[in-house]
């Protein structure tokens, strides 16, 4: 998918388009089954497991605002670069929905577009949540053929200034939902997706994800805060990390807090596993117990998030001397 911008446009001499990566979701409830299949071929998920993520996107209203979100960050980042240079057309791959990775490669070849920036947008690294896209991206490159744009990824960015002040905000806003004498009581927990301890250990993802909420703890001027997984979907056999943010709630409760504060740093727009696991099971298990719960925003397109969009692509543009 491109995001149309038909203005003329300066060439870069070396890239001549952006792709943000993405995950991907569905858009409507006719979606979401076949969307399902696409996120998990090849494993072997349990069908009641799979029926109940359908209900779970029927309770968010029946689709996933992740594609208009990243949508909303590719016009944002196209209006950005064109404001400030340099103007470069921006474009949407998705792995698991459209448009597809190889859909979009195919598109832009036939835009004439020969090497790209590729964003992945997500912030900590991983094999399913950064190396994979890499992959994905070359085999979507392979698919298309010897017309496919070369694609050269950005540098990780989680303790970005820009990312953490776009977190921030959300933060400060949700803040203010807490009753002024009870804010410094408040815990902030940060949260982001639960993955295999075995994938953690091969990976930076705890340190990054523990750097960027120390970032914003600081920048909020917040030291209550600590770090929780959630949208665990493997094998109870198998570890992952923890705690989990329910049990997290849990605690608080039993520890006789009144609020809290959840600040989902893991996750750069609302999507199911922000729209139902935090908004709605997370919360359930708040009010359960009597404890004021509120969700921090994602980034979204923030902004700030959208200028560290930009400066992302100018850095890479530099290290190839443009």
């Amino acid at each position: 998918m491109r995001v149309e911008s038909r203005e003329s446009r300066v060439e870069s001499p070396t890239y001549d388009a952006v792709l943000l990566i993405a995950f991907g979701g569905p858009m409507a409830m006719s979606e979401v089954r076949p969307f399902l299949e696409n996120v998990t071929r090849g494993r072997r998920i349990p069908p009641e497991r799979l029926e109940s993520v359908v209900h779970h996107y029927e309770l968010i209203g029946g689709g996933s605002p992740l594609n208009e979100l990243t949508a909303r960050q590719a016009r944002g980042l196209e209006a950005e670069l064109r404001a400030h240079g340099p103007v470069l057309p921006v474009y949407v791959g998705m792995r698991n929905w459209t448009p597809y990775l190889h859909e979009t490669l195919a598109h832009m070849a036939a835009d004439g577009v020969r090497r790209a920036v590729g964003v992945i947008l997500s912030a900590q690294q991983n094999d399913a949540g950064w190396y994979r896209y890499e992959r994905d991206v070359a085999a979507a490159r392979a698919q298309v053929g010897a017309a496919a744009p070369q694609v050269d990824h950005v540098d990780e960015w989680h303790a970005h200034p820009l990312f953490i002040e776009a977190m921030s905000a959300g933060v400060i806003q949700a803040f203010a939902q807490i009753p002024a004498a009870r804010r410094a009581a408040t815990e902030l927990v940060f949260t982001a997706h639960s993955i295999p301890t075995a994938m953690a250990a091969t990976s930076p993802y705890v340190a990054q994800l523990t750097e960027g909420a120390q970032l914003v703890a600081q920048r909020v001027e917040h030291g209550r805060w600590s770090l929780a997984y959630q949208s665990r979907s493997g094998s109870p056999r198998d570890p992952w990390l923890e705690p989990d943010i329910c049990d997290v709630v849990r605690r608080l409760g039993r520890d006789g807090a009144r609020d809290v504060v959840v600040a989902p740093i893991g996750f750069v727009c609302d999507h199911v596993e922000v729209l139902y696991d935090l908004d709605i099971e997370a919360r359930q298990v708040a009010d359960e117990i009597g404890l004021h719960f509120v969700r921090a925003s994602t980034v979204n397109d923030h902004p700030a998030f959208i200028r560290m969009l930009a400066d992302i692509v100018r850095q890479k543009l530099g290290r190839s001397g443009q």
